[in-house]
């Protein structure tokens, strides 16, 4: 096996002076942990590519994403809006809505036509763009060409959401398909396949636009379950499977760096990368490790939203910074929105620009406050250090949610791990402050649209399937592994 790794060149800080709009390239990981990467420091998995990315460019330690799980956390970030405003949440009361919190083979709902996206925000500039990896915001009607993107090859939802092609969709989902576009060209898909292929169209789309600007997102399967590493990574770290899949994200990166670097394209290029929420530690070795952050996907608790996050931009970051400004995925349109001088939106947004915090013109960013939903619900929100926490709940047992009168209140600067809890009545003057952000919060709320994640927006006759008469198989030899450990495999 061969690593790629590419050069960091070393740059001073200026301001942005370009004869052309940048490029983006959003490299996304799927439940990878705040303490899973080496420069965030995991001690035996090995991520060269990832760790000089922040070398030259800026690492955030207080990051977050849309939301703690898949499906509302890519809404986000595609939109720059919360997802409960964009109907990407379940009005099902407890506990049916533990089932309906992401898209699914059988689901009918999806990111609406009226939402703009950040593919769709750039393509009246003539920017090029391309999916690659996973969506998981709809299949029906709903793919990334419907939603703003030129291309789109990769899955419609997570790898877990299949099973084997003996089983009619009456009992199971069929095998999870590979997209090109609308067009499924593999099902059930040969996962150890995919990011070499990724790859390939990666680096063709970067050569191809090479002369004009694009927008790339590379939304990586790994590290989800179950997990799965091309041949040549296979028993290459000393993690294990899950090592072995993420040093192979990693060398994924290196390459198309790499490439950005031999057309002279990166102090043209804008990268970022992030998660699009914590580790799934309930997983144990086969999910990540959230360091020193309580919690895991699925939960409201630091480990399910904080995420590692790096933006790298030669000639305009400087290098090797560390940023302490609070960020979100959900930043990621308006900063885009700067700097390409796209129009934003005519929509009640959530985005702030980074652009400041980026270019070193400023230490702390627009964004003072973070809120952290659970579907519709309001769990938490932190205003400055303070995280006030509404109702707690674990994200994948059968516990109800539990309400907080008075809120636990926590210090992130002081206490990032969530374990010293402050007391109500000393720092009633806190709560009060973050109640009055909360207030004002949900007066930009509104009336919400309708759930897109509900049990009437599901009916397993639009299960993606290449051919009925074939049992949903096509182009393919593999057998897609099935975890029924964590699986829902639900009745029409």
């Amino acid at each position: 096996m061969k690593r790629v790794a590419f050069v960091v060149v070393a740059c001073s800080l200026f301001a942005v002076s370009m004869s052309r709009p940048p490029n983006f390239v959003i490299l996304l990981a799927d439940d990878l942990g705040y303490g899973d990467i080496g420069c965030y420091g995991h001690p035996t998995i090995l991520t060269p590519n990832i760790d000089l990315l922040a070398q030259g460019g800026m690492k955030f330690t207080q990051f977050y994403s849309a939301n703690s799980i898949c499906t509302p956390s890519r809404g986000g970030l595609m939109t720059g809006r919360l997802p409960l405003r964009t109907g990407i949440y379940s009005s099902a009361g407890y506990p049916l809505d533990m089932v309906f919190r992401v898209f699914m083979p059988g689901s009918t709902g999806g990111l609406q036509s009226d939402e703009v996206t950040v593919a769709a925000l750039l393509k009246p500039l003539n920017y090029s763009s391309l999916l690659l990896g996973k969506w998981h915001l709809g299949h029906l009607n709903t793919m990334p060409t419907q939603r703003g993107f030129d291309e789109f090859y990769g899955l419609p939802y997570s790898q877990d959401e299949g099973c084997p092609p003996a089983n009619p969709c009456l009992t199971k989902w069929p095998g999870v398909p590979l997209y090109h576009n609308e067009t499924i060209i593999e099902q059930p898909v040969d996962l150890s396949t995919l990011t070499p292929r990724y790859n390939e169209k990666a680096l063709e789309f970067i050569v191809d636009n090479k002369d004009n600007p694009f927008l790339l997102v590379m939304a990586y399967d790994e590290v989800h379950v179950p997990l799965f590493a091309s041949r040549g990574f296979v028993n290459t770290s000393a993690r294990g499977l899950y090592g072995d899949a993420l040093q192979e994200m990693d060398d994924s990166i290196g390459q198309i760096v790499g490439r950005l670097r031999d057309l002279g394209l990166l102090g043209d290029t804008m990268i970022v990368f992030s998660s699009d929420n914590g580790a799934w530690t309930e997983e144990g070795l086969n999910g990540g490790s959230n360091g020193l952050l309580r919690g895991q996907k699925g939960e409201t608790w630091e480990g399910g939203m904080r995420v590692p996050t790096i933006f790298y931009w030669t000639g305009h970051i400087a290098s090797g910074k560390v940023s302490l400004a609070l960020g979100s995925q959900l930043d990621f349109l308006a900063t885009f929105a700067e700097l390409a001088g796209a129009s934003m939106p005519n929509k009640t947004l959530d985005s702030y620009s980074l652009v400041p915090v980026l270019l070193g013109q400023a230490a702390a960013s627009s964004r003072d406050s973070v809120f952290y939903y659970r579907d519709a619900t309001l769990m938490a929100a932190r205003y400055g250090n303070y995280k006030a926490h509404y109702f707690t709940r674990s994200g994948w047992g059968l516990d109800k949610p539990e309400r907080h009168d008075p809120p636990l209140l926590y210090h992130l600067g002081h206490d990032p791990s969530e374990q010293y809890q402050l007391n109500a009545t000393e720092y009633s003057s806190i709560l009060e402050q973050i109640n009055s952000v909360v207030e004002a919060h949900n007066k930009t709320i509104g009336s919400l649209p309708p759930s897109q994640l509900d049990l009437y927006d599901y009916d397993c006759k639009v299960c993606p399937c290449c051919d009925h008469a074939m049992l949903c198989v096509c182009n393919s030899t593999s057998t897609p592994v099935i975890d029924v450990g964590h699986g829902f495999y639900l009745f029409p």
